[in-house]
């Protein structure tokens, strides 16, 4: 039953969300709002609600109201209460078949609040820059250049009758042109593949999982980098995999942990990202990347690369692909962060040994790559639009990572690795989940620091995009809702 809401309060709106002349009273509506949350997953299995003083606060209502708008919540079985600790919400549990796995002292979840920001990127409906997307603005990206390449390949294409791309499957590996056309490009960062090494993937989470799929099998330990990328570990745990984080530095991983864990659990694979780290923005030094590569030949572990962010670094940055010669590493990257999202086309240059083993594994996944957008990438590559579009957009975010990191330290904020490349790492001196649930009322994304570990646990960093974080309105909002965690 609602409890009646608080005749002292005023009589006027209360929060931007809530109403007092809607037909609904102001519990349902607050109950509502946390629902749509939950069910979007924007509220991930196991976060806590506000307490209810802080609720009542916040939305300017009574504690009778959150209490009751709780109560709804418990009764819809969204949330659950545990005594002295507060309200939290409840794992919607799919029944799938699972087969059994290797035993694991501690079981890994998959960790679904990954969706949660992946959500907010696809889905978002604010006109509100998000300082926790992890995607160049669309503003910055090139598309006459777009364009332009998808007209020469239509125009080649017609010209060819029935032999046209557009007509027939791609190839297996993947477009030649394009194919060619990389092997020139990463050669640029010493790592050496011909294109007979290269398989296309669409984007490069489905490189990442051909390798996956090809190396693994369920129960086998993988390390990897905490703070990390979250769907990688969601991704991972999904195929029964157990993750051993290792702690990452803005070096490079923590390699007496590494060298622990190996001995101990005897890993199959690593998963890094050696340059401009999501989400600290750490490199990989030259000393750590040799003595990673030396503590891999003694416990025979294999390493997958991923160099997500290459066109946004410099080149003369150390791969740990160059430095191995693809022996026991596997290189991937993509265009995503540079070209436009949509674009999804990613690759991997491989082992030589390995080649047909993960064109297998592709041809199971997807058949093959879209066959004209892989030419026309190969156009902007082999013409050099892609490098001169890709020197516009540093030029563009060395200025806005400038103001962003004195916007952050002027709101009292520090970073825990040199800020560089597309993310910064932010110590903000609150629970970032708790502050990243009032700012998005207002229409702002974060990236709590939560989202960025193997394990589910409370974090006060949170990941910033510096070309969408140079708002100050941001930082005023941000400001305000820290303060009022603070209280």
């Amino acid at each position: 039953m609602n409890a009646p809401d608080a005749p002292a309060l005023p009589a006027r709106a209360t929060s931007p969300l809530l109403s007092r002349r809607s037909d609904q009273t102001l519990a349902e509506q607050l109950a509502a709002h946390f629902a749509e949350r939950i069910r979007h997953r924007l509220l991930a299995a196991g976060a806590r609600l506000p307490s209810v003083r802080a609720c009542a606060e916040r939305h300017e209502v009574s504690p009778h109201t959150v209490v009751a708008a709780y109560d709804q919540l418990l009764a819809q079985g969204l949330v659950e209460a545990r005594s002295q600790r507060g309200f939290f919400v409840r794992e919607i549990r799919r029944e799938l078949p699972t087969a059994p796995l290797a035993a694991d002292p501690a079981p890994h979840r998959v960790p679904v609040d990954a969706s949660a920001l992946i959500r907010g990127m696809l889905g978002g409906n604010s006109q509100r820059p998000g300082p926790g997307l992890g995607t160049l603005p669309a503003s910055w990206l090139d598309l006459p250049m777009l364009h332009s390449a998808l007209r020469k390949v239509l125009a080649e294409d017609r010209v060819t009758g029935e032999a046209a791309a557009s007509l027939h499957y791609g190839e297996p590996a993947g477009d030649r042109r394009l194919r060619a056309a990389l092997s020139m490009r990463i050669a640029d960062f010493g790592v050496r593949a011909g294109a007979g090494q290269i398989i296309t993937a669409m984007g490069a989470t489905q490189a990442l999982d051909l390798i996956s799929r090809t190396l693994l099998t369920p129960g086998d330990a993988v390390l990897v980098d905490e703070p990390g990328w979250s769907v990688e570990y969601a991704r991972l745990t999904q195929l029964g995999m157990r993750l051993l984080p290792v702690p990452r530095g803005p070096d490079g991983p923590d390699l007496e942990v590494m060298e622990a864990l190996a001995r101990e659990h005897r890993p199959r694979l690593y998963v890094t990202v050696s340059v401009l780290h999501n989400p600290t923005g750490g490199m990989l030094s030259l000393s750590t990347a040799h003595q990673l590569l030396r503590l891999a030949e003694h416990h025979d572990l294999q390493i997958i690369e991923d160099d997500t962010y290459a066109h946004l670094a410099p080149a003369h940055a150390p791969r740990l692909s160059a430095l191995d010669g693809l022996r026991r590493t596997f290189y991937v990257s993509g265009f995503s962060k540079i070209l436009a999202p949509g674009w999804r086309i990613g690759f991997v240059a491989a082992p030589a040994e390995q080649v047909e083993r993960l064109i297998d594994i592709k041809l199971l996944a997807s058949l093959t790559t879209p066959a004209l957008l892989e030419q026309a990438m190969a156009i902007c590559l082999e013409q050099g639009q892609l490098r001169r579009h890709a020197e516009r957009v540093t030029t563009r975010l060395d200025a806005a990572r400038s103001r962003s990191v004195q916007l952050a330290h002027e709101a009292g904020c520090s970073f825990l690795c040199p800020p560089q490349g597309l993310f910064g790492w932010v110590e903000t001196g609150v629970d970032t989940e708790s502050l990243a649930q009032r700012l998005l009322d207002d229409g702002w994304l974060l990236a709590p620091g939560s989202l960025f570990h193997a394990r589910r646990q409370a974090s006060s960093c949170m990941r910033i995009n510096f070309a969408s974080s140079q708002d100050a309105t941001f930082w005023s909002a941000f400001q305000r809702a820290r303060d009022a965690l603070l209280r």
